[in-house]
């Protein structure tokens, strides 16, 4: 037996692994014609559905070693540009719009300047010359600032006055407060870890201790909890949000604790919540009484939910959910599985030429809610009513991943089916899924917290960077402004979306 790890020749590896490839096939092969004998001697049905998963076991395995992890589909179309598009000619450089641009100016030295034929001295000619640009970095510098605040008294002696220094972010404490946002934009938006930062920071010369950064992360988010607390009340009030959750770890002394961190969305903000339950109570405590539509995977507590809240709170489930499960069988169910996927992606793609209601109002929002409904009625409906009949045409054996995926499809229709009676219900959920993405990447840098406030801190600056992203908004702007409003007047929210339409600096 060969022992792969040492190996180290890319080109004997790669036979190797085509031959082991040969062989798991062969063994396949030869299980599966094994099974199906003793299935006609025994007529054993539990023999067979054994057979089935240990094919869909290796097609998943085969698929999670050597697969895509996208799941975009081959086009049936060649590739080339869309008709309507202009052909492209070459490319220049990137306009970099929000950079500081500074103008350096060479001259030849008086020893460089002689004419090679009459001897003479060249001279300039004006103002002209060649332009060229270049992108550099300049290297980030800590300093250390004396604040003097002098001093002032009458000839009376009677009045003494101090004048006012800068806004501390911790009263008596030694970091200013463009300091812990630099420090927080670079753990949440740039998943360093505050030791990481740390011995980045030793290399630039500031020696610093991860219990001091820890103290300026706390203090400064609970400068901006009201504008924290202010956002959910601002996601609740829409009419369809999204839903989803993926876990969290909160690291204590022995031991790792499993936490959750949830999720709600809007098209222009996210909002996070870590708690150590998934339960419907967890989120019942959050949405409260919510009246509209959440876009959600079919997860039991949201089901609860929805049959606890008497009519107010209906659930729109995810189709991007149900093709998945259809995606990952392509290897075992060719033919099935593609007959799905076609009328399924035949849905997402009208859906893509939909115009969103979302940055619209009046008119403009009335008119594309109203081609929204009349497309998916007319295009849509008539795909939804292909794919049920489709899958209730199926046959699986039962407990197979294929049963699974058909029962799924069934199970959640009128879920799934929910956007084509409402114009602002999306095919899927997407949009929150893609918003837990910074915090799995966070996760895995972070390893979790290490206290509980440390939950609620990730929660706060989670929340408040994503719907800045969202918004289009510079995050360490939107941060430093409102955390010095807090700072002037304690308590003051101030969200993202009002910051970019004129709360902020550029208002």
């Amino acid at each position: 037996m060969v022992d792969i790890d040492q190996i180290e020749d890319f080109a004997l590896l790669k036979k190797h692994a085509r031959l082991m490839a040969l062989e798991l096939d062969y063994f396949q092969k030869r299980v599966k014609e094994m099974a199906q004998e003793l299935a006609q001697l025994k007529g054993g049905e539990q023999l067979e559905l054994l057979v089935v998963k240990q094919a869909e076991q290796l097609a998943r395995l085969r698929h999670k070693v050597f697969g895509d992890s996208s799941e975009r589909r081959p086009s049936p179309h060649p590739p080339g540009p869309e008709p309507s598009q202009e052909p492209k000619h070459g490319h220049g450089p990137t306009p970099q719009l929000k950079l500081l641009t500074r103008e350096e100016h060479h001259r030849l030295a008086d020893s460089e300047r002689g004419c090679p034929v009459c001897k003479g001295m060249l001279e300039e000619m004006g103002e002209l010359t060649e332009d060229a640009e270049e992108v550099t970095v300049e290297k980030r510098r800590f300093v250390v600032v004396k604040h003097k605040r002098h001093k002032y008294r009458c000839r009376c002696n009677a009045v003494v006055k101090t004048a006012p220094g800068p806004l501390r972010l911790i009263p008596g404490g030694r970091y200013s407060l463009d300091f812990a946002v630099a420090l927080e934009i670079d753990k949440r938006l740039n998943h360093l870890p505050l030791d990481r930062q740390r011995r980045q920071m030793a290399r630039e010369g500031l020696v610093i201790s991860t219990q001091t950064m820890w103290d300026q992360e706390e203090a400064l988010a609970e400068l901006l909890e009201p504008s924290y607390l202010k956002l959910l009340a601002y996601i609740l009030g829409d009419d369809v949000i999204g839903a989803d959750e993926t876990h969290w770890r909160l690291m204590q002394p022995g031991s790792s604790t499993k936490w959750w961190v949830w999720c709600l969305t809007t098209h222009d903000a996210a909002w996070y919540m870590l708690e150590p339950s998934r339960s419907a109570e967890t989120i019942r405590g959050v949405l409260g009484d919510f009246e509209g539509v959440v876009a959600c995977d079919a997860y039991a507590a949201y089901e609860s939910l929805a049959k606890s809240s008497e009519g107010k709170l209906r659930l729109a489930h995810c189709f991007a959910h149900a093709r998945r499960k259809f995606y990952e069988l392509r290897a075992t169910y060719p033919t099935q599985c593609k007959q799905a996927l076609d009328l399924i992606d035949a849905l997402f793609l009208i859906e893509r030429a939909l115009p969103s209601p979302h940055g619209l109002s009046g008119e403009a929002k009335v008119a594309a809610l109203e081609l929204r409904r009349l497309r998916r009625d007319q295009e849509s409906r008539p795909l939804t009513l292909a794919l049920k009949q489709w899958a209730e045409q199926q046959t699986a054996l039962p407990r197979s991943a294929l049963a699974e995926a058909l029962g799924y499809l069934l199970g959640h229709w009128m879920g799934l089916t929910a956007f084509l009676e409402d114009p602002l219900i999306p095919l899927d959920n997407n949009h929150t899924e893609r918003a837990l993405r910074g915090v799995v990447l966070g996760r895995k840098n972070h390893y979790g917290s290490r206290s509980v406030r440390g939950t609620q801190v990730a929660a706060i600056f989670y929340t408040l960077i994503e719907t800045c992203l969202r918004c289009d908004v510079d995050p360490e702007e939107y941060l430093r402004f409102t955390a010095h409003a807090a700072l002037r007047s304690p308590g003051t929210a101030i969200l993202p979306q009002e910051f970019a339409h004129g709360a902020g600096p550029a208002g």
